[in-house]
């Protein structure tokens, strides 16, 4: 488990865990940092210093990942978001207007659902079952790139472990973050958890069809996103609606003729 819960300290403690994560020195890192001394449970010097190895090792593995799939020329994009916002509904409608070809690494604590409706799309797609960890991370990622077929992909999504805290610390080896937000989860969303938004590359409003049922201020949303990010992108999307769903592929053919 994540190093925010506490979960990484029993398992890197108590029974030498082989996933040891790290984030440099980007502002995540340091924001994870900060987090520690703020924890009076996670306030101790050994503690700090398991960490910091955890993180460290997985910086490195991200990198490693990240080489290998600009070795392949796919652009990896780390889908983020709280459970239930839409991640693989996205991705199940974004295979119908695409004009790329994607797979999907699918975290989840249990069950290999997810997975199994991206495959009946004819998605090709690897399911991580994380047990207790409430993130992925480089280390799990890596695993999961030798079940993939690379050269037949222009692009890898890594949908993560539906969580607005603990997987945005930890950098698994992708070039982009896109983090969705829906409007049921209601407003605040994005200045509660800070960290997860200042990474994002583009932040997805989802579920925007079901506006007219909630007291949700979209404009005082996209103002806060960009508080936090003054350059990050920003699309609505509904998956009943196809267009929405196709600038977000017009988005990422963008960014993959960018590179």
């Amino acid at each position: 488990m994540c190093k925010d819960c506490g979960c990484s300290i029993t398992d890197s403690v108590g029974h030498s865990h082989t996933h040891e994560h790290s984030h440099g020195n980007s502002s995540e890192h340091q924001g994870a940092h900060q987090h520690l001394h703020d924890n009076p449970q996670l306030n101790d010097p050994k503690t700090i210093s398991i960490i910091t190895k955890i993180l460290d090792k997985n910086d490195h593995e991200a990198g490693h990942n990240r080489q290998h799939f600009d070795s392949k020329n796919v652009l990896c994009i780390n889908l983020m978001s709280s459970p239930g916002s839409g991640k693989t509904a996205l991705l199940e409608h974004l295979a119908d207007v695409c004009d790329f070809k994607f797979g999907v690494v699918e975290g989840d604590l249990e069950t290999s659902r997810d997975a199994d409706r991206l495959k009946a799309k004819g998605i090709e797609a690897h399911q991580i079952q994380t047990g207790s960890a409430c993130h992925l991370d480089a280390f799990m990622v890596h695993k999961a790139l030798h079940h993939m077929d690379l050269d037949a992909m222009d692009v890898c999504f890594i949908e993560n472990v539906g969580n607005l805290v603990c997987p945005a610390s930890y950098d698994v080896g992708s070039h982009l973050n896109i983090i969705l937000v829906s409007i049921p989860e209601g407003e605040d969303k994005i200045i509660k958890y800070p960290v997860m938004f200042r990474k994002a590359d583009l932040v997805l409003f989802t579920k925007v069809d079901l506006l007219p049922h909630f007291d949700y201020d979209m404009e005082k949303e996209k103002a806060d996103a960009r508080k936090l990010k003054p350059n990050v992108d920003i699309l609505e999307v509904s998956t009943k609606d196809e267009e929405s769903i196709k600038k977000v592929a017009q988005w990422i053919k963008f960014k993959m003729e960018m590179r």
